[in-house]
């Protein structure tokens, strides 16, 4: 298991390697250390480079700083990973854990909304937090300012989930790192990048779709235009989970976010009844089973599709279902050439299971 682990994180850190990658390596090879051995000739196939990865001794740096931490790897397709969050086609193959990890199998809502929230919104984001914790649903958010931090303290008792986007042990914002330390021991805390990361911008959408993907459905308390809490409201509708928001006056700023995706049919929440309602239907819907990777028979893929599969693509993002039709071949033939033109630098994957040639 550590060997595996190890390969594991080699095989994510690597820079080449996403999600989605990492996840088709893994069915086809059945292993991380199979699949790091084999991407060399992966990437030469495809026409370029092999990719440059990360050594053993970098990722036995990670997993012992980790382990001094106090924190626990949590391993995509293995017994603790969340069942709900393995749903999603990019779901992070690590995460990294530090608190109750027995949350994860309790049923969760999310809570998120504006960093620089109003008194009322916090205080009905706090009071609804709480609420929903006595109906025994955990809460799940970003442990940012305003709405996020209401969110945590008001279910502290009832149990909720903070997802980071930088590393476990950094405290972002500074002035939450007593709130972060509170939930290391009273909640529990999720990481997708190693220790040590301080968070980027580019960081944040991914830990938007770790919220979403960890919650039967997402409600939005305060947001403005084009805030990442509309984006957390996407992604919970992109992978089928139910999106609410709780309305507020058309004359702040703040609540044009809620009261338009109320408009575009979110459900309208005034409390934990709504919450419940909204989300009953769903529980038995995605109470799916724990997977396990099996390597591919190799009959199933077709090393010389590269150059077919490429004619196919151009600099505009298109559905890999598209290829797959308009190529005519099998969809192993065609997912396997994509893996290579991947290694090989040559395409981008983007949200929504498309893809495009990378530019010159």
């Amino acid at each position: 298991m550590a060997d595996d682990l190890i390969a594991r994180i080699r095989l994510i850190r690597s820079p080449s390697i996403g999600p989605v990658t990492y996840r088709q390596l893994i069915a086809r090879y059945g292993s991380a250390q199979a699949a790091l051995e084999a991407i060399p000739d992966l990437a030469r196939r495809g026409g370029g480079k092999p990719p440059r990865l990360v050594t053993v001794d970098d990722a036995e740096r990670e997993r012992a700083r980790a382990d001094k931490l106090g924190a626990r790897y949590l391993v995509l397709g293995q017994g603790l990973y969340p069942a709900l969050l393995a749903q999603l086609d990019d779901a992070p193959p690590l995460l990294i854990a530090k608190g109750d990890i027995g949350l994860l199998d309790k049923p969760a809502v999310a809570i998120v909304g504006a960093r620089n929230a109003s008194a009322a919104a916090c205080r009905f984001a706090r009071s609804l937090a709480h609420d929903v914790g006595q109906e025994g649903l955990v809460v799940v958010s970003g442990l940012a300012r305003g709405i996020d931090s209401a969110a945590h303290d008001g279910a502290l008792e009832s149990g909720t989930i903070a997802v980071i986007a930088g590393g476990i042990d950094v405290f972002y914002p500074p002035e939450n790192e007593a709130r972060q330390r509170t939930l290391f021991e009273r909640g529990l805390v999720v990481a997708e990048m190693p220790p040590g990361t301080e968070p980027r911008a580019r960081h944040f959408p991914y830990r938007n779709r770790i919220i979403a993907g960890l919650a039967l459905g997402t409600i939005v308390v305060e947001a403005a235009p084009r805030s990442g809490s509309l984006i957390t409201a996407r992604l919970a509708a992109e992978a089928g989970r139910d999106v609410m928001a709780v309305p507020g006056s058309p004359l702040d700023p703040r609540a044009q976010g809620c009261n338009q995706l109320i408009r575009d049919g979110a459900t309208l929440i005034q409390n934990a009844a709504d919450v419940v309602e909204a989300i009953q239907p769903a529980r038995p819907r995605f109470a799916s089973p724990r997977f396990d990777y099996e390597a591919a028979p190799a009959e199933q893929f077709d090393g010389e599709a590269v150059a077919t599969v490429e004619s196919l693509l151009g600099p505009s993002p298109v559905p890999v279902d598209e290829i797959i039709r308009l190529s005519g071949g099998a969809s192993g033939a065609v997912q396997m050439a994509l893996l290579e033109l991947d290694l090989a630098g040559r395409i981008d994957r983007h949200a929504g299971g498309k893809v495009s040639l990378r530019a010159a």
